[in-house]
């Protein structure tokens, strides 16, 4: 079956050609932690989240911080049902959600494992933005919780850096879409349905956020965003510096502006190979 679900529209065959995410036909894990506590805290609570890592991406940034299953693709392979049955081995109750990360090119498979089941916990569909809004629609049937990177607004920001000129266009629609379809609801200071946007300022780039946050206040109602400071450069990277606290302060400055202030704020400490999965 041909492969349509992201935006490059590859149209392979998965089973006998590799896309532009280099995965194959069954859905591929690379590493699963359990009561993972490393994402934001209306995520985790105390309990931490069932974090699972996908193989591959349709994105694959060349400063990914988890280049090595985003690029290398390092992982295990499940067929659907085969990962229905992984969810399923847990305790669900010791965690406060179902982290899945890096999921977007393998939607049609997770929503095929996930469409008849119904889980205790949270479903979070962490991704990087750069979604169908079909496939957006599709998934929603089976998650709860949209924690999506708002990447970029320059377009030769994000064909230099992520290979995809149409990004903001894409994202753009996307996110708005994700919002439409699920309204934030908490329940004991944890977000159980709703839309969580990231956003990584780029070192050099802080002008390109400030436009970012200028389309999220614009367009999303309501949002929870989380500004994030942890670019930290690996060896493929062209930018080969971390961000300086005045770059920072500036985009964090002008959020506060726009009154963008119903989420979190990322220590500069977070710029560290120490937070970077071992895969």
């Amino acid at each position: 079956m041909k492969c349509f679900d992201c935006p490059r529209e590859c149209g392979v065959d998965r089973t006998e050609k590799l896309g532009f995410c280099r995965e194959q036909s069954n859905i591929r894990i690379s590493k699963i932690i359990e009561n993972f506590m490393w994402e934001e805290p209306c995520i985790t609570g105390e309990k931490g989240v069932l974090a699972i890592f996908f193989s591959g991406c349709n994105l694959r940034c060349k400063f990914c911080q988890n280049y090595e299953i985003s690029h290398i693709g390092k992982g295990e392979s499940y067929t659907p049902k085969e990962f229905k049955d992984l969810l399923l081995s847990y305790d669900l109750t010791k965690f406060s959600a179902i982290d899945l990360i890096t999921p977007s090119q393998f939607s049609s498979q997770i929503y095929e494992a996930l469409k008849d089941i119904n889980l205790p916990i949270p479903i979070v569909w962490n991704s990087n933005g750069y979604e169908k809004v079909e496939t957006i629609n599709k998934v929603s049937q089976v998650v709860d919780v949209f924690l999506v990177d708002f990447k970029y607004y320059d377009s030769k920001l994000s064909e230099e850096l992520s290979c995809a000129k149409d990004y903001f266009a894409i994202a753009s629609q996307a996110i708005t879409q994700m919002s439409l379809l699920k309204e934030n609801i908490f329940e004991k200071d944890l977000l159980k349905q709703g839309v969580l946007i990231r956003h990584l300022v780029i070192p050099g780039h802080s002008n390109d956020s400030c436009k970012v946050l200028d389309f999220i206040k614009q367009n999303i109602k309501s949002p929870i965003i989380a500004l994030m400071s942890q670019f930290t450069p690996i060896p493929q990277s062209p930018i080969q510096r971390k961000l300086l606290p005045l770059e920072f302060k500036a985009v964090c400055a002008h959020a506060k502006k726009l009154g963008l202030d119903r989420g979190y704020f990322q220590e500069l400490s977070s710029s560290s190979k120490d937070f970077i999965p071992k895969f």
